[in-house]
């Protein structure tokens, strides 16, 4: 390395005046990197191609004012120049460089800059970003686990993996340039804390040995690995995922050190392996049954080995009209045998939701209040009772919401609870009798349960009391669903008997407890222990990850997932539809430009009382709110032709550095004819696009995530497809940058959701909503 005299001095090197493009600057992939003593780092600048290119290092990271610009460098006496040479013909400038073994380089972070000479610069000199490079220290934190794809990007990180499925890894080489003809050991290590990785770093696999892999330069399929086939044990005993680390061994000393990447450091863990979640868990159950007093009846389940716990969660169930608190020993045994007591409760229905609710109220108190007596006193010092969820079915499932709004209106002072002890709220098919201001689950965490063959709670349009949907809509914060095709509403009790369903392709009792047990664990094991292991249960769509007892191989089988993050998750919200009137101005105020031959924004509320296609009923088939919900979302048509919409953001919205993931929800619009002509999932792609123009486009169905058509149900007037049935999608904001490292994700200029044959279905009819930048 050479000292630079001067920066300005390099514009004096000559080259022909193109338009200037803002050059970026990357080490190993990144802006910031971390690097073992005797390791190497790549480093990529990017700009106008043909142009002399200069790279300088400093031990200060400024910024001073050069030039008319603020350099995000300090220019002191030790800046050095570490390489000259010229963009190639995609204005590339790369090249490796060693980090000497010296240990007086140990904690010691430098600063680079990169410098284009570029006259269609306002002075000449293409300033990049600023990248910092610190040698020693930490090993780089990076997500290697997850799953293969079809179609571009070819891999999705995730976080939970099937007990018995492969545990696979994948780095992009555009990302990780420096890795390009290595051999590398892979280690699965059972996951530790960071304070337990710092104080003993040694690498000590638990798959059978370190997996030996060799790196190319080729492209992410050419670097994705299998570094175990399904032997890792899933049994996390009363929970739900085992935890792991993997790091692949950089420097090749068996030790997690500075030049290493890991899956799980700072992070609580790097992945979890999950046993089947519909299968019981290690406890033996004792069920009993007593009575408290008119309406008071209730049949308690709860691990046999109860003494030895503590801070059990409490789960309490409310039984719909028709129904007897006895039929849900699904739910009871399922979950105390995970560690959870379980009460279900006689509930009085008949007059309607408001004695519905007080039940839910008063047998919530009198067992909250009587643990030292119920069962003998068992319980007694072993239950949390400030960690109490509630599930309802029918009526009971709008009783449980109208019980959380009447504790938050005054209207009923518990006991023996608050406000604050209700943890989760979750409805089974319920009723909306109340309507907007009664049946409402407000702030808590509140999940849906809807069987789309239900011919009880039908969810047509002819009443506002059969859709289930509206709950969901009333939730304030965090929120989700779960919509089972073929299912009815007899089939999330336990008692057999009529089976109140209606349609094609029917489960039966069995099939669909599997599947909703499968999910029920995951749901209260997220939102009541916090186990982070039960969130892509909650989030990734079926397709990619269910029961292993419930495979995808039976057609019958159409699982709808729904989850919208809670409003301090950090997201960024560029359109929930709620506040702008006009279809051209987002919710966050980015400006939207469409060429579809339908964009209109309105109320999912279908405007009259059956499902018959008409071209004058935008909105026919949404059921997601009654008049007085304000729930706004778009509708949106193409045939035939290729069309976008496209969401310019504003620069307050452009970092999306710190983010996950873009996610939305849509569905296809019942009985339209574009709908209709394919029985078949929608598949559109999606393009980020950075203020450079550099851009990177994702297509549905190579993530596993087309848009599911209606279940095919008739009534409810003329034609075959029942209500629409929205799904959320997720795209990993990693995913677009896989073989696209100039794609910039702390400047994103625009979303484009791209539509018609060449992205796709050649024809569509959708309803698309929330559209957000998730954080985690």
């Amino acid at each position: 390395m050479r000292p630079v005299t001067s920066l300005a001095a390099v514009a004096l090197v000559g080259a022909a005046a193109t338009p200037a493009l803002a050059s970026d600057l990357k080490l190993n992939g990144q802006a910031s990197a971390s690097v073992g003593l005797g390791s190497s780092v790549q480093i990529d600048l990017t700009g106008n191609p043909g142009l002399v290119s200069v790279i300088a290092l400093d031990v200060s990271a400024g910024p001073v004012a050069y030039l008319g610009e603020s350099l995000p460098i300090g220019l002191t006496p030790a800046l050095t120049n570490i390489a000259i040479g010229v963009t190639d013909g995609t204005g590339l400038f790369s090249f490796p460089t060693a980090v000497p073994n010296d240990p007086v380089l140990e904690g010691v972070t430098f600063y680079l800059l990169g410098a284009v000479i570029d006259p269609g610069d306002a002075n000449g000199i293409d300033f990049s970003n600023g990248a910092d490079l610190t040698i020693g220290g930490e090993p780089t934190e990076i997500d290697l686990v997850g799953v293969v794809r079809a179609g571009y990007p070819y891999f999705d990180w995730i976080t939970s993996v099937r007990e018995g499925d492969d545990l696979i890894i994948a780095l992009d080489p555009a990302q990780h340039p420096a890795l390009a003809g290595q051999t590398l050991d892979v280690y699965v290590v059972a996951d530790k804390t960071k304070a337990q990785w710092d104080a003993d770093a040694t690498l000590t696999d638990v798959s059978g040995g370190a997996t030996q892999v060799t790196f190319t330069a080729t492209d992410i399929q050419s670097n994705t690995f299998v570094i175990d086939n399904g032997t890792l044990s899933g049994d996390a005993g009363a929970g739900l995922g085992v935890g792991y680390d993997v790091i692949v061994d950089v420097d090749g000393n068996g030790q997690l050190s500075a030049a290493d990447l890991v899956d799980g450091y700072e992070a609580p863990v790097g992945l979890y392996i999950c046993a089947d979640p519909a299968v019981g868990g290690p406890y033996s159950v004792v069920e009993t049954i007593y009575t408290g007093g008119t309406f008071l009846g209730q049949d308690l389940y709860y691990p046999s080995n109860i003494a030895e716990l503590t801070d059990v969660p409490v789960v309490i169930v409310s039984h719909g009209n028709g129904h007897n608190y006895q039929w849900y020993d699904h739910i009871g045994y399922h979950l105390a045998s995970y560690g959870y007591v379980v009460m279900s409760h006689q509930n009085n229905t008949v007059p309607g939701i408001e004695t519905a609710s007080t039940t839910t109220l008063t047998n919530t108190d009198a067992f909250l209040g009587n643990l030292g007596v119920l069962a003998g006193g068992v319980l007694a010092g072993h239950v949390d009772p400030h960690n109490v969820t509630w599930i309802g079915h029918s009526r009971g499932g709008e009783g449980v919401a109208r019980a959380y709004d009447r504790i938050v209106d005054g209207t009923y002072v518990p006991n023996n609870f608050t406000a604050d002890d209700i943890t989760l709220i979750s409805s089974m098919a319920p009723t909306d009798f109340l309507g907007t201001n009664s049946a409402n689950p407000h702030d808590k965490p509140y999940h849906l349960w809807v069987g789309a063959g239900d011919s009880d709670v039908s969810g047509c349009a002819n009443t506002d009391i059969v859709q289930s949907y509206h709950l969901l809509t009333r939730a304030e914060n965090q929120r989700q669903s779960t919509t089972l095709y073929g299912v009815g509403h007899a089939w999330f009790h336990d008692n057999g008997g009529t089976t109140w369903f209606t349609g094609p392709c029917a489960l039966n009792e069995n099939l669909a407890h599997g599947i909703i047990l499968g999910y029920l664990l995951p749901l209260v094991e997220y939102h009541v222990r916090g186990n982070a292991a039960g969130k892509d249960w909650l989030t990734r769509q079926y397709e990619d990850l269910h029961p292993q007892s419930a495979p995808i191989g039976n057609p019958c089988i159409v699982v709808n997932m729904q989850f919208r993050e809670g409003v301090e998750s950090g997201k960024l919200v560029i359109d929930d539809f709620q506040t702008q009137p006009s279809e051209l101005i987002a919710s966050s105020g980015a400006t939207v430009t469409s060429t579809l031959t339908t964009l209109v924004q309105g109320q999912l509320n279908d405007p009259d009382s059956d499902f018959t296609h008409s071209n004058a009923e935008t909105f026919n088939g949404m059921t997601q709110c009654s008049n007085s919900d304000p729930e706004v979302g778009l509708v949106l048509g193409y045939t035939s032709v290729d069309a976008e919409l496209v969401y310019d953001l504003l620069p307050a919205d452009q970092d999306w550095s710190d983010m996950h993931a873009l996610s939305f929800r849509a569905c296809q619009v019942t009985r339209h004819p574009n709908t209709t002509f394919e029985l078949a999932d929608t598949i559109f792609e999606v393009r980020l696009v950075d203020t450079d123009g550099d851009s990177s486009t994702i297509r549905l169905d190579a993530i596993e995530a087309g848009i599911e058509e209606p279940y095919q149900r008739t009534s409810c007037g003329s034609g075959v497809g029942w209500g629409n049935e929205f799904e959320q999608v997720r795209i990993g904001l990693r995913g677009f940058t896989v073989g696209q490292p100039a794609l910039d994700l702390d400047s994103i200029d625009r979303v484009e959701f791209l539509f018609g044959p060449s992205h796709g279905s050649s024809a569509g009819r959708l309803g698309l909503d929330d559209i957000e930048v998730t954080a985690n």
